[in-house]
């Protein structure tokens, strides 16, 4: 069973950071596409940023050069640092995990099996 659980939401200033956590078992962490997707109210979900096991990543346009996922091995977590947040940015932030997810394919809602619970970040 997949279980991946976020940390790190928060209210910010526009112009601040936050950073992310999803934490997820080993097996998942080194088996496992993992990404971040974002919703906010009366939108639709869509992808932030993705890395596959190797550490390779994709970003959405809109996030490129101020939103950066890593991973840390030592804690089979992926992180996703935000830096220069808009209010645009403001959304209920989920974790997602797939096996079959290619990295540098558009990050998809529907092709994702796990999720977690989802963390909120509002900027202001």
């Amino acid at each position: 069973h997949v279980q991946l659980v976020e940390s790190g939401g928060g209210s910010v200033q526009a112009g601040g950071s936050l950073r992310l956590s999803c934490a997820s078992s080993r097996y998942t962490y080194s088996t496992y596409f993992m990404a971040w997707f974002r919703q906010a109210p009366g939108k639709e979900r869509e992808g932030v940023a993705g890395i596959d096991r190797g550490g390779s990543t994709s970003y959405a346009d809109s996030v490129k050069g101020r939103f950066t996922i890593s991973q840390d091995s030592a804690k089979n977590t992926v992180l996703l640092q935000m830096n220069e947040l808009k209010p645009e940015d403001t959304a209920m932030y989920y974790c997602a995990a797939d096996r079959s997810v290619v990295c540098g394919t558009p990050l998809i809602p529907s092709e994702y099996d796990y999720w977690g619970q989802g963390t909120q970040v509002t900027v202001s």
